[in-house]
């Protein structure tokens, strides 16, 4: 596969180095391949295909949006029960593209099973048969703007050429760049971990950047094992640590049409059956991929747009999860908090504000907040030892962190965020021009 190491340098962020992101090697059972379909005009990557040859177990989750892209309907409709391909176009989020929207994914599910078969008569001792419902599709850009069918499809040859049955690090860097919209970095985590005797590899990319505030799942993610696991068990454990990683993240308040997070599992480490989810076996599983989901949705929250700040908010001692949850992201989502935070103002008043309106049930006089190290509230009251000028150099740091304690039970939530610039508001008038 020819790498297009150009990309690094196209993108806007001048500074990513290869040796920034964790290792990523080979995974069995996996290809994947990337090129470019001239979607944005300037031949970066913008079409990347992950092929499994022999199939892999699936699960995914969903924009809770109600207006959703053609390819998530496309997705929802696709019963089969394993999938050979997942091809991922970026630049045109094939939302409100209507009917020549789906028929455009109908002729690339057509070509890709078409030639894939064809590919499979070459590579493989026995040949399958790749049909059409074995493709799930990912799709992000441009909302409303005619899908590019033409373009895609003449690329599929070239696509499919590429396909390398062995991945590496600048593989799995150029995939992840292939996915990218407003992105500034590529999006890459890994753990390893044991179910019984066997080592498994638990790899995964994501894009986001903008457009991000979870009603399910956020941006898109996609996570790929080496595991041999049901899609059942694989739908449960995706669903169980959804909501602390992917779904703690809010950028900008707004949710899209086209989230999609993917599990896919090879089977290849052939690891001995697991019946439930609540088999010992998956512990540490559980974990690992608790790890690379929370760890792909910082690096969105951190490479939000125009961001220059990574924000987290831990919302303790609430009642429910729901109102920790609830406060978090009141906080998460206020302009005023992220633009006071962007000015490194220590404006404590803005978070306070956006705890009030956050519509939970609050004892203001067990009340109290901290911002890194330093305590500024006690069960309501200002600390007589709180100085502004500790805070307001605390604010001058790329991460900052904000601790609310409501002293009213004990169910905690994290969520993350950046703040909020004048280069987003840039950003985003410049989108399409």
């Amino acid at each position: 596969m020819v790498i297009n190491i150009g990309n690094f340098f196209n993108s806007k962020n001048r500074d990513s180095k290869m040796g920034d992101f964790q290792d990523l090697e080979h995974l069995d059972g996996l290809s994947i391949s990337s090129t470019s379909a001239n979607l944005y005009g300037d031949r970066r990557d913008d079409l990347v295909l992950f092929y499994f040859r022999d199939g892999a177990n699936y699960a995914s989750v969903y924009t809770q949006s109600k207006i959703v892209s053609e390819n998530i309907k496309w997705n929802l409709n696709i019963k089969s029960k394993k999938i050979k391909c997942l091809m991922v176009n970026t630049r045109n989020a094939n939302a409100l593209t209507g009917k020549n929207g789906y028929k455009g994914l109908k002729i690339l599910a057509d070509t890709l099973s078409d030639q894939l078969t064809e590919k499979q008569k070459v590579d493989e001792e026995k040949p399958e048969k790749i049909k059409p419902t074995d493709i799930l599709f990912g799709c992000t850009g441009t909302i409303g703007e005619n899908f590019p069918t033409d373009k895609i499809k003449f690329c599929i040859p070239e696509l499919i050429e590429k396909i390398k049955y062995t991945q590496n690090k600048y593989i799995w860097v150029k995939a992840a760049m292939g996915i990218m919209t407003t992105d500034l970095k590529p999006k890459l985590a890994m753990e390893e971990c044991s179910i019984g005797n066997k080592l498994v590899k638990i790899y995964g990319i994501a894009k986001g950047s903008g457009m991000i505030y979870p009603n399910m799942a956020t941006t898109l993610g996609y996570i790929f094992t080496d595991a041999d696991i049901s899609s059942k068990i694989l739908k449960q454990l995706l669903k169980k640590n959804i909501n602390t990683t992917f779904n703690a993240v809010s950028c900008d308040g707004d949710t899209s049409t086209n989230d999609m997070v993917s599990i896919f599992a090879t089977g290849k480490a052939k690891n001995s059956e697991v019946k439930n989810i609540n088999d010992n076996r998956l512990i540490e599983f559980n974990k690992s991929l608790h790890a690379v989901l929370l760890n792909l949705s910082k690096r969105i929250a951190a490479d939000g747009e125009g961001a220059s700040k990574f924000i987290t908010i831990n919302t303790l001692n609430c009642k429910t999860e729901n109102d920790a949850k609830k406060i978090s992201f009141s906080i998460a989502n206020s302009p005023l908090v992220k633009t006071a935070i962007a000015g490194e103002d220590p404006n404590w008043g803005r978070i306070i504000m956006a705890i009030g309106k956050a519509d939970v049930n609050i004892n203001a006089n067990k009340l109290s907040l901290r911002i890194g190290p330093y305590k500024i509230l006690e069960k309501g009251q200002i600390l007589n030892s709180y100085k502004e000028k500790e805070v307001a150099e605390y604010m001058k740091e790329e991460k900052i962190d904000i601790f609310v304690d409501l002293n009213m039970g004990r169910k905690n939530f994290a969520a993350y965020t950046m703040d909020l610039t004048k280069k987003y508001i840039e950003i985003n008038s410049d989108y399409r021009t």
